[in-house]
């Protein structure tokens, strides 16, 4: 079984008994590090609850409309064998070798050199005189 980490309010400030005023997870939804998981509102700011860790939460411990104050349990976060991340870009798979025909196809469309313009100079000035 998982590690279930309890994930509670952080410290608001001189705040308490702040309202929920959104939930962003369900029960068996998968979260990253630092996605939002609850929206409160105080009098001054609305601030959303990040995640502390990535895994897939277990059960919600508040609903809208639910009181909150620093350290109330928000929800169960389960922790091992959570969200695969995705790989760093230096991991990432690369892009399809070229063959010989292809590449000759590539240099054939880039084939194409432009010719420079001559000059088509009449012995007249641009003004006409």
């Amino acid at each position: 079984m998982a590690a279930a980490t309890e994930v509670s309010v952080p410290d608001l400030g001189d705040f308490a008994d702040v309202p929920v005023i959104e939930i962003h997870v369900a029960p068996g939804d998968v979260v990253h590090n630092e996605d939002p998981l609850v929206t409160l509102e105080s009098d001054k700011a609305t601030m959303d609850v990040p995640s502390p860790a990535a895994g897939t939460v277990r059960e919600l411990r508040v609903k809208v409309g639910d009181l909150v104050s620093r350290g109330s349990p928000i929800l169960l976060l389960d922790t091992e064998g959570a969200a695969v991340e995705p790989p760093p870009l230096t991991d990432q798979q690369e892009p399809p070798a070229l063959d010989e025909g292809d590449l000759a196809a590539a240099r054939g469309r880039g084939s194409r050199r432009c010719r420079p313009r001559t000059s088509r100079s009449s012995g007249r000035s641009r003004s006409g005189r």
